[in-house]
C-alpha cells in the first residue's frame, strides 16, 4: 500500500489543499509527495490564467489568508459596488460578495464604488455599461437634446441634468429621472365661447407660444404644467373678452392679444414656464350675427359710394361754372373753345363751316 501520493502543480497553477474535507494552504508550483495513507488528502488544481478564482469554499479560502499577495480579495458590503478592470481593459461591474482575483498573470485594478448616491458618474461609463454585469446591477436613462433631466431619488430632488447618457445603481432606494423638453413650443386653446359685454356670443381660437424656463419648478409646482398653461389661458380669455364689446374687439384685436399675453405670462412663471407670445387666430361669430354685419358692411359702402358721388357730381358742377365765368369774361377764349370742338366733330363727320366776325352759331353755312 502506498502511503505516500504525488500531486504536481505547473507553473500557471495553483493547488488547493484539503483534508478530511478542510481547506488547509495553498501549494505553489512544484512536485510534492505528501504522506496520505488514509486517503484524506485532496488537491485541486486551479489555473491562475484565469482571474476569476470560482469555488464552493472560497469564503474558508479567503478568510484562510493563503492567498497572500497572489490574488486581490473583495468583500463588497451592500452599498458598495465594483468595476475591474484586467489589463487596462473593462472587464465586468460587481454587486455585494466576496470575490477573489488571481493576480499572478494578470493587471488587475478595482474601483470600488459607493452606491448610495444611486448615479454611477464616470468618465467612461459607455464602455462600462457595456460590461459583465452591468445591465443586472444597473438602470440607463437617456437625456435627449433640447431637454433636461431632473434626478430623482425617493422623492427628493437631487441634480437636473443635461443631454446625455446616465446610469444609476438598482436596489439602492427609488430612483426615477423625468425628463422635461425645453424647447420651444404651442399649444392651441380652440373652441373656446365666450360671451362679449353686450352679449354677443363668439367663438375664439387663440395660439400659445411658450418655453419651459425652469424644468423643476414647472415639475413641482403643477401636476401638468401643459395642461395648467392651457387653463390659464382659457380663463385669461374669458376674463378679458367678457369685458369688451364686440365692435371695440373687433375693431383693435392686437391690443386684446397684449393684455392677455401679460395675463398669462404672469401666471404661468409661477409654474417655471415663460410664455413668448400669445395671439388670437380665430374669431367665429354666429350665422345670424355675421349675416347682420355683413348687412351693416355693405350699408356703410353703399353710404360711402353714394357720399363720393355726390362730391364727384360737385365738384364736376363747380368747375363748369368756373369755365362758364372765364369764357364769359373772355371772348377769344370762346372761339377756341368753339375751333376745339368743331375739330372733334370733324374727325366722325364731314362738315363746311363758314364763320365771319361773328361767334359760330350765327354762321353756320351748310352741315353734311
Amino acid at each position: 500500500m502506498w502511503i505516500y501520493r504525488r500531486f504536481k502543480i505547473r507553473e500557471h497553477e495553483r493547488g488547493l489543499y484539503f483534508k478530511d474535507r478542510e481547506f488547509k494552504w495553498i501549494l505553489d508550483p512544484g512536485r510534492y509527495w505528501i504522506f496520505d495513507p488514509f486517503y484524506k488528502v485532496r488537491v485541486e488544481t486551479v489555473s491562475v490564467r484565469d482571474v476569476w478564482l470560482k469555488h464552493e469554499d472560497l469564503d474558508v479560502i479567503v478568510k484562510s489568508g493563503e492567498l497572500g499577495d497572489q490574488a486581490k480579495v473583495l468583500d463588497l458590503r451592500n452599498d458598495q459596488r465594483a468595476l475591474v478592470w484586467i489589463d487596462g481593459r473593462m472587464n465586468s461591474v460587481l454587486g455585494p460578495g466576496r470575490y477573489a482575483l488571481w493576480t499572478v498573470f494578470h493587471d488587475v485594478k478595482v474601483e470600488i464604488v459607493d452606491a448610495r448616491a444611486a448615479r454611477l458618474a464616470h468618465d467612461r461609463l459607455a464602455i462600462v455599461l457595456q460590461a459583465e454585469g452591468a445591465s443586472r446591477l444597473l438602470d440607463t436613462f437617456a437625456v435627449e437634446a433640447g431637454h433636461a433631466g431632473l434626478f430623482l431619488k425617493d422623492g427628493e430632488h437631487q441634480a437636473t441634468l443635461g443631454p446625455g447618457t446616465y446610469a444609476f445603481w438598482k436596489g439602492v432606494g427609488k430612483v426615477r429621472l423625468e425628463t422635461v423638453d425645453l424647447r420651444e413650443s404651442m399649444i392651441d386653446v380652440a373652441g373656446q365661447e365666450i360671451m362679449t359685454a353686450d352679449k354677443v356670443s363668439l367663438r375664439l381660437n387663440a395660439v400659445v407660444t411658450y418655453k419651459v424656463a425652469h424644468a423643476l419648478r414647472a415639475v413641482a409646482e403643477v401636476v401638468d404644467y401643459r395642461q395648467a398653461l392651457y387653463r390659464d389661458a382659457q380663463l385669461a380669455l374669458r376674463a378679458v373678452i367678457g369685458t369688451k364689446d364686440l365692435d371695440a374687439f373687433l375693431a383693435d384685436k392686437d391690443s386684446v392679444g397684449r393684455e392677455l399675453e401679460g395675463i398669462v405670462k404672469n401666471r404661468a412663471a409661477a409654474f417655471g414656464v415663460e410664455v413668448l407670445s400669445l395671439g388670437i387666430r380665430d374669431v367665429i361669430l354666429p350665422g345670424e350675427m355675421k349675416d347682420l354685419m355683413n348687412k351693416v358692411t355693405e350699408a356703410k359702402k353703399a353710404a360711402e359710394a353714394s357720399l363720393i358721388t355726390r362730391r364727384e357730381e360737385t365738384a364736376a358742377m363747380r368747375s363748369q361754372a368756373n369755365t362758364a365765368r372765364i369764357l364769359e369774361s373772355s371772348p377769344t377764349l370762346m372761339r377756341l373753345r368753339e375751333l376745339e370742338v368743331l375739330e372733334k366733330v370733324a374727325e366722325k363727320a364731314h362738315l363746311n363751316v363758314v364763320l365771319g366776325d361773328k361767334g359760330l352759331v350765327e354762321h353756320v353755312v351748310k352741315l353734311v
